[in-house]
């Protein structure tokens, strides 16, 4: 407080600082607020457009769209029922082999990989995420597929009591029975698109590891605890949103994953459930199986499951960024 000439109390007042930032501080200001607004527009394009070009199917069709499981446009009869759920089954498996992978990876590198050695696995990591699609599943298709088939059969019969785990037309008391049934599954599709999520997680992962805070590693080791103790009680509780937000970036590209599956799955149009018995569906392998053949309006049927796509992919990544920037600033730590 103050006193004026006439002895009155004045209210202090907070003095305004303005600094200029300077030419370069402003272009650099303008460039990254115009290239952020141009991602922004861009990704309203791309929404619009596939609105535009679905807007006839999905008026034609209306909620039933999300409901139907068939797919024959030209018929009337078509929905995302069964492709959705195939691709959310798909993305499911493909995250369960994923993450474990990914986590025992990012804290190897981080924790016990020598320098050296580290620095050779990041960037083998960085170059397996950077592998075309088409060569995991070329390589799923085959070469694992044939390898995986007894373990889907070992499966299917001692846990077949899970439903998920069930096969059906398969006799596991039959040992000449046919593994025809076990071909093309979630499960192989599944395991593939692991191979494509691993290493994004991975890296994600590995990043928040590293920042774990170095005050807090060095008392616990000062309290005598072990290298795993460390990892336990500092590194995992510091970069669980990072685990998180790895995991849902991973399942966002696995969401998305197109020629992989393509290529590996038997297209059936009804809800499948059964994860190691022949046929799955994908709403990415749906568009690239029929867009050659589409008609106009199925055209726009595809274009109303791109759509449906976009908006899920969308919702999962926006999600996982929010998570990673958490992470990054060390929010996630306890």
């Amino acid at each position: 407080m103050t006193r004026d000439t006439r002895g009155t109390a004045a209210q202090d007042v907070p003095r305004r600082l303005y600094a200029d930032p300077g030419l370069p501080d402003r272009v650099f200001r303008g460039v990254a607020r115009g290239g952020g607004g141009l991602v922004l527009a861009v990704m309203l394009l791309v929404g619009g457009f596939l609105l535009y070009r679905a807007w006839e199917a999905l008026s034609r069709a209306g909620w039933s769209f999300l409901t139907t499981e068939a797919w024959e446009p030209d018929a009337g009869r078509f929905g995302i029922a069964a492709v959705l759920v195939g691709t959310v089954l798909i993305a499911l498996v493909a995250v369960a082999v994923a993450v474990p992978l990914a986590v025992g990876g990012a804290l190897y590198i981080s924790e016990y990989a020598p320098p050296r050695l580290r620095r050779t696995l990041i960037s083998v990591v960085d170059l397996m995420a950077a592998v075309p699609s088409v060569v995991y599943g070329l390589w799923g298709l085959f070469f694992f597929e044939g390898k995986i088939l007894p373990t889907a059969r070992w499966i299917a019969t001692y846990l077949g009591w899970i439903p998920v785990f069930r096969v059906d037309g398969a006799d596991p008391s039959d040992p000449l029975a046919p593994e025809s049934v076990y071909t093309s599954s979630t499960l192989v599709a599944g395991v593939v698109v692991a191979l494509m999520v691993a290493p994004i997680a991975c890296s994600v992962m590995r990043e928040v590891f590293s920042q774990a805070p170095v005050g807090e590693r060095e008392g616990a080791y000062a309290l005598g605890a072990t290298r795993w103790g460390v990892i336990r009680s500092v590194v995992l509780p510091f970069g669980k949103g990072g685990m998180i937000g790895g995991t849902m970036l991973g399942l966002g590209r696995a969401l998305g994953e197109t020629i992989g599956v393509y290529l590996i799955i038997s297209p059936v149009f009804e809800i499948q459930w059964h994860v190691v018995q022949s046929g799955a569906s994908s709403v990415a392998a749906l568009i690239a199986l029929r867009y050659g053949e589409a008609s106009e309006f199925g055209m726009s049927a595809l274009m109303a499951a791109g759509l449906a796509l976009f908006l899920m992919t969308l919702v999962v990544n926006f999600a996982a960024s929010s998570i990673v920037a958490r992470s990054r600033s060390g929010a996630a730590s306890e």
